[in-house]
């Protein structure tokens, strides 16, 4: 496994011209995502959803009218929906009409109450999990959650500003390169390899974990 300096210095060499902090991704404190509230994280969680396999422009042009649809995305309103509602929203031509997620919604809404209900937001939930278990938290996703699994929750919650890190192909090809993994992990055993990896580039770097696998995703293809 290779330091966290010879990442960076990888990725300068192959950027002489750039300045490589440019090409990376902020993530928010703990204090600024509390403030966020959960209509908007919702309205986020959902909108990664409806990205998944759709140009984000077209999600991301119908937005207003799903944010009509869904009551502005209060979770509440949303998880009390019925199922005729849902059903009817399959007629509007001005939304994305894919069954599997329109029903998504609401149990994505019933997840975001519980959690609520538990931590006194979704959003404290979120902020103070910690980013050495961030598998932890993909993990409560996809279980409570629908249409969050493989790389959604992640992407998600790098949205939102939470730090994270996310396996795209060409983080598992920096993975592959050294040697820490030798496919994309799904298992347990081979994520937590992964997240400790992760750590120890944190530890070393004190860089957000977004950061570092933003640059570890330019470590290959030269």
């Amino acid at each position: 496994m290779k330091s966290f300096q010879w990442i960076y210095e990888h990725v300068q060499a192959h950027y002489p011209d750039q300045d490589v902090e440019a090409l990376l991704p902020v993530a928010k404190s703990e204090l600024e995502l509390v403030q966020v509230t959960d209509d908007r994280l919702f309205s986020d969680m959902m909108r990664r959803v409806f990205r998944a396999g759709l140009k984000h422009s077209l999600v991301d042009s119908k937005w207003p009218a799903f944010e009509q649809a869904f009551f502005g995305f209060d979770p509440e309103k949303v998880s009390l929906m019925s199922d005729e509602q849902l059903e009817n929203l399959m007629q509007n031509d001005q939304l994305i009409r894919h069954w599997g997620k329109i029903k998504a919604t609401r149990v994505n809404a019933l997840m975001v109450t519980d959690l609520a209900s538990k931590h006194g937001s979704f959003a404290q939930l979120v902020a103070h999990w910690p980013v050495e278990d961030i598998i932890g938290l993909w993990d409560l996703l996809k279980k409570q959650g629908q249409q969050l699994g493989g790389n959604s929750g992640s992407y998600f919650l790098r949205m939102i500003g939470k730090d994270t890190f996310i396996l795209t192909d060409d983080v598992v090809a920096g993975l592959k390169a050294q040697g820490i993994i030798e496919k994309k992990p799904t298992a347990k055993r081979d994520l937590k390899l992964v997240q400790e990896c992760f750590n120890q580039w944190r530890e070393e770097s004190g860089r957000p974990m977004c950061q570092i696998s933003r640059l570890l995703s330019h470590t290959v293809g030269w």
